[in-house]
């Protein structure tokens, strides 16, 4: 055997010979995907026996299409003037390292003599193709829409095994996050040597949702399993009925139920609860059971609370402002809460509202005896910091001053956290800036100070309003209006600072156009200055209005109202000029959520040939000088999507008395009796915010208003009365005019009235509205985008309200009742937007049935 190897090593080297010296001087290593290496040399190059040493004297790569030769010579980790022993581990190092780059499909090496001593290495490369396109196959368009934007896959990128089994992971968790478990995905890639380009095909058998059949509770004795299959709120049994929380099993969803259970255990002083296993059991008809195994543990206690490293404050302090007592369940999670999640209510704010920033609280648990837990709550007070500097960023639009004139930490100042959070909550409430991205990163400094970075992203805040409403008896209206939010009546002159009008100042500008043709008119221009002076929050508003309403109607044909108003006569007129001038201002007292605002106001009701109110009152003037006065506290969060807070309004409006300086008698005519308007009026309006749980949130309102007489003499007139029912937008029409409008869903508008005039028919009380109403509301929110550019909530209510006519007549527990469903939708500029569904529970008096389901349609925030 030994004596052929000899022969046959005998017979190469004689062929070898036999090569031109060129092809003799020359080794190459080639390496590289369906390739074998196959070196040919001569006695000098490829000696394994005897390796030399060798100078590289030239480097240069051959192939390439789209690489840089130079970056692929430095990635081999060669450079000339290098020494390299030839045979030798440093030639497969250099190819190695080329093909770990994941840019090559195969490398040979090819070695050259240069003179004594020295080699020319050359590399022969040849290139990975790159992605061209994408194909996915097996799906739906809209699904292959979705992966689009999840699997991010960029077109011209070199397609490496690591991003082919990246995308068949990526897809497969796609589909395995929306219940398809047993989802297979198959991935070929298809090369074009011509282009040097490939093709992905992406074949997917996403196969059928797999849901759960059954859950199994193992080791459940402190809980009630109703309870526990609550708070696993992702992780549902299938049913017969089961739509808001399908049954569908995605892992991700279950790890973080399990997580949730766990720490609802811990929330009730279950502390050493814990999932000890938990089992995947297939079914045959892609279903599964789970099953798992809990070991609760038992309940604990508070015991001892000890405070270590305070020195500002006493223990009782800390400890009555902490709220924990002892025999307290633990809960670990409320502890950190008052430890560090109240603002203004937590032990860190007794230390941050004082300027120490740097205070820190750690809850040790000392010792732990039978059921009873001892805490050392160890604090680091730190020192005291001033603020420095306030630096803004975002501000693109709005002006630094108008920003700042909303900062509660100011330079000079101690640091405080409560004064950080409310910061936060002013400028959200600005409507300027996007309240989801309002970041607030304070810098320590190294001279004890800190700086403090405020960061906001502007976003539109000027509305237009398009729309078109049915007005009642003036039939269908059109409605144009205009609001600019963030107005700046001093860069008018200013024609480079118009985007595309003057903005920046923070002031208010709504200009408004309703009508439906020649029959019905309003024109409203209103403009507030929130800062007047610029020093202090005292707001200037004024606003004006102009309504014209003719009506065509005949009452020796009842079909008029049907006919063409094109050349006919008027049968009668109503006008209504309006100004009013209003101050208000920030108050300190009680706290400086309160606001104190005044306002002098006069309308000119001027009537032609028209009983608007069915009283015989068809031709006159009549004058409202009214002064109003308004309370109101305001503390939510976020105007587009309150979460927390709540806005008390107190209002009064008063005119002159003017029963008190003349004398009435009963055959005076409406038109000297109501020449001067006399009433005082009074309005209560309450809303609160509470988040329940996640992003669900619970907010009740309660609305009230009264309007009365000076006297006995002086009857209530029928100005200013209210009037209950439909969406509240009734109050757009000319019927509405002098009356305010109260929405209550589920009932037609304007159909929610007590009558009780002796003199006056049933159906015309209900035009003249009620002297007294209650409203109630409850609704539960959810919000389904919290995008700026689009914020959209659902929402389920129960509403109650009714009015009177009389006081002798008001209940406040005599109360229209609806139910329904609804959908609210801001866009900055159109507005709130809102759609609504109710269903009236009862009878209106003068209807023969009751009220049933209703849809509303709503545009603006309705305050009532």
């Amino acid at each position: 055997m030994e004596h052929r190897i000899k022969l046959v090593l005998g017979a190469i080297l004689v062929l070898i010979s036999f090569y031109p010296a060129t092809l003799r001087a020359q080794v190459r290593v080639g390496v590289g995907v369906g390739r074998t290496d196959t070196p040919l040399s001569n006695d000098d190059l490829l000696n394994y026996a005897n390796p030399k040493e060798y100078e590289i004297t030239g480097l240069t790569v051959t192939g390439t299409r789209y690489l840089d030769p130079n970056s692929l010579v430095s990635l081999s980790g060669l450079k000339i003037g290098d020494k390299i022993r030839i045979p030798g581990e440093g030639v497969g190092s250099s190819v190695r390292k080329l093909m770990d780059s994941g840019l090559l499909d195969n490398v040979e090496m090819f070695a050259n003599h240069a003179g004594e001593g020295k080699v020319a290495i050359m590399f022969r490369v040849q290139e990975r193709p790159r992605l061209y396109r994408v194909n996915f196959l097996g799906i739906k368009k809209g699904e292959q829409d979705q992966l689009k934007d999840k699997v991010k896959l960029n077109l011209g990128k070199i397609v490496t095994t690591t991003i082919t089994k990246n995308t068949q992971l990526a897809v497969r968790k796609f589909f395995v996050d929306k219940g398809y478990l047993n989802t297979k995905v198959k991935i070929t890639t298809i090369p074009d040597s011509a282009r040097n380009n490939a093709t992905m095909r992406v074949m997917v058998d996403k196969g059928q949702k797999v849901k759960i059949a059954k859950i199994e509770f193992d080791g459940l004795e402190e809980l009630d399993e109703s309870t526990v299959r609550m708070k696993m709120k992702s992780t549902k049994e299938k049913r017969f009925g089961r739509l808001f929380t399908p049954s569908k099993f995605v892992p991700k969803k279950f790890e973080e139920d399990k997580q949730k259970l766990i720490a609802y255990y811990n929330k009730l002083g279950y502390r050493d609860a814990v999932i000890e296993d938990d089992t995947i059991i297939h079914n045959n008809d892609n279903t599964i059971n789970l099953r798992l195994n809990l070991n609760e543990g038992h309940q604990y206690y508070y015991r001892n609370i000890e405070f270590s490293g305070n020195y500002l404050y006493p223990s009782a302090r800390l400890r009555d402002v902490l709220g924990v007592q002892k025999g307290d369940i633990y809960n670990p999670e409320d502890l950190e809460k008052k430890l560090n999640g109240n603002p203004g209510q937590d032990l860190s704010s007794l230390y941050m509202d004082d300027g120490y920033l740097y205070y820190n609280a750690q809850p040790i648990e000392k010792s732990i005896e039978g059921d009873s837990i001892d805490l050392e709550i160890r604090i680091f007070e730190g020192k005291q910091a001033t603020i420095n500097r306030i630096i803004l960023n975002g501000n693109t639009k709005t002006s630094d001053h108008v920003v700042m004139r909303s900062i509660r930490t100011l330079p000079g100042q101690k640091f405080s956290k409560t004064n950080l959070i409310r910061t936060q909550r002013e400028l959200a409430t600005l409507g300027y800036f996007d309240p989801e991205k309002i970041g607030i990163n304070p810098v320590p400094q190294n001279d004890g100070t800190v700086d403090i970075e405020y960061s906001v992203e502007e976003k539109p805040s000027d509305q237009i309003e398009l729309s078109g409403g049915w007005g009642g008896y003036v039939g269908f209206v059109g409605t144009l209006g205009l609001t600019f939010n963030n107005f700046s009546a001093r860069n008018i002159p200013n024609f480079s600072a118009w985007r595309p009008l003057p903005a920046g100042d923070g002031q208010r500008v709504q200009l408004r156009f309703q009508a439906n043709g020649s029959q019905y008119q309003v024109y409203s221009l209103s403009f507030t200055e929130p800062w007047l002076g610029g020093r202090k929050p005292n707001a200037l508003s004024v606003s004006a209005s102009h309504t014209v309403y003719k009506t065509f109607y005949d009452p020796n044909n009842p079909y008029s109202i049907y006919q063409s108003l094109k050349g006919r006569t008027p049968t009668g007129s109503y006008t209504n000029t309006a100004i009013t001038v209003g101050l208000g201002r920030q108050l300190k007292v009680p706290d400086d959520y309160f606001s104190l605002s005044t306002s002098l106001s006069y309308q000119r009701y001027d009537l032609h040939n028209l009983d608007l109110f069915y009283i015989g009152y068809s031709n006159g003037i009549s004058n409202n000088f009214t002064f109003n006065t308004t309370l109101s506290r305001n503390s939510i969060d976020n105007p587009q999507f309150p979460r927390s807070g709540s806005s008390f309004t107190l209002s009064g409006s008063f005119t002159p008395p003017y029963s008190a300086f003349r004398t009435t008698t009963t055959t005076e005519k409406p038109e000297d009796k109501y020449k001067f308007v006399e009433y005082h009026k009074w309005m209560f309006d309450a809303s609160w915010f509470q988040t329940i749980f996640g992003k669900l949130v619970l907010n009740t309102r309660a609305h009230m208003g009264f309007l009365g007489s000076y006297n006995k003499r002086t009857a209530i007139g029928p100005f200013e009365r209210f009037v209950l029912g439909g969406s509240g937008l009734a109050g757009q029409g000319q019927f509405a005019l002098a009356q305010d409008i109260i929405g209550l869903r589920g009932y037609d508008d304007r159909s929610v009235y007590t009558a009780d005039y002796d003199r006056v028919p049933a159906g015309n009380a209900r035009s003249q509205g009620g002297v007294v109403y209650n409203k109630f509301v409850a609704e539960l929110r959810y919000p389904v985008s919290l995008n700026p550019s689009a914020t959209i909530f659902v929402l389920t209510f129960l509403e109650a309200g009714n009015n009177w006519a009389s006081y002798k007549q008001y209940n406040p527990f005599d109360l229209k009742r609806s139910v329904g469903v609804g959908a609210r939708i801001f866009m900055p500029a159109f507005g709130l937007i809102g759609i609504d569904y109710g269903y009236g529970f009862d009878k209106i008096p003068g209807i023969k049935d009751k009220a049933s389901g209703q849809f509303h349609f709503t545009i603006g925030q309705q305050f009532r």
